[in-house]
């Protein structure tokens, strides 16, 4: 099932249902009987099994269907609970680029993960604009990325206990995350959070896939493309550090709390890892797309 906010008519946000069986329908959530509006307040409070047991295609009304073309849709999370959680190098191919694009500030190979956070009290939907924020960067660069949301408060979770049978009790589902970052901010200041945290930084969607419909470990081919031209092409099986070892590492010091997002890593093909680099510029169509999740689309302005 996929989980979609966008805006009905009256501009307010509502929760949608979609399934694979029609790809250009969707259900409002009220539709099955769920009063929610939020898709955090649903995390929360509905477990991934009982909305299953709740939503299924038998149940939907087929005079309730929605065109998903008529629609807009916003981030399936519009506003993040807390930051989003992110991974400094998590495929070796972006490490190599990234030690060219800046020797000192990036190691190669590593045994522990690197964690960092982003700012997006309020994240960006399909089609929302990318802000090109001119006044502060020069290097304004895309990173596409598979986004885990948390769907339990989870505490010392171990990596046994997220298999292919007990993923969909950990994780809620995935989605597209664009991790938008100003290159010479980080740079300039060392770190991470300034640079990938100005407004209109954290494109996200163009839905929430539900963990029961993609195995674990997820194995999907993830790509970018800019105004067309392939810049980034590889799987998410190539992640240096799995999924299941970054909840158990994580939640081993800190309770992730359902709905928490994790940014898991960019493959090779940012726009700094070129010679010379290509970052984006005014005008730039940015398509970040990972195999049965979706496409994420927006314009630099």
């Amino acid at each position: 099932m996929k989980l979609y906010t966008y805006r009905s008519t009256d501009q307010t946000p509502q929760i949608g249902i979609g399934f694979k069986e029609f790809p250009d329908l969707l259900w409002s959530l009220e539709s099955f009987g769920l009063p929610y509006t939020d898709m955090n307040e649903l995390i929360r409070h509905v477990p991934l099994d009982q909305l299953l047991n709740l939503i299924n295609i038998e149940k939907a009304n087929p005079q309730s269907a929605l065109k998903l073309d008529t629609l807009h849709l916003m981030a399936p999370i519009p506003h993040p609970a807390q930051d989003i959680l992110c991974l400094r190098i998590n495929y070796a191919e972006h490490a190599v680029e990234s030690a060219r694009f800046h020797k000192d500030a990036f190691i190669v190979k590593q045994e522990k993960a690197v964690y960092f956070s982003k700012r997006a009290h309020t994240a960006s939907g399909p089609k929302d604009s990318i802000p090109l924020h001119a006044d502060l960067t020069d290097s304004l660069d895309y990173e596409a990325e598979l986004g885990v949301i948390i769907g339990k408060d989870c505490k010392n979770v171990k990596p046994h206990d997220i298999t292919p049978a007990t993923a969909s009790q950990y994780i809620y589902g995935y989605t597209v995350l664009n991790d938008v970052s100003a290159r010479d901010l980080q740079v300039d200041h060392k770190q991470w959070y300034f640079g990938k945290s100005l407004d209109g930084f954290a494109p996200m969607g163009p839905c929430i896939v539900t963990a029961d419909e993609i195995s674990f470990p997820p194995i999907l081919h993830i790509s970018s493309r800019i105004n067309g031209e392939p810049r980034q092409q590889s799987c998410t099986d190539r992640l240096i550090h799995p999924i299941d070892e970054i909840i158990a590492e994580l939640s081993s010091g800190m309770t992730l709390l359902a709905g928490t997002i994790i940014a898991t890593g960019t493959p090779a093909g940012a726009g700094m890892g070129y010679t010379p680099p290509k970052f984006l510029n005014k005008g730039d169509e940015v398509i970040c797309e990972i195999e049965k999740i979706g496409k994420l689309c927006n314009i630099v302005d």
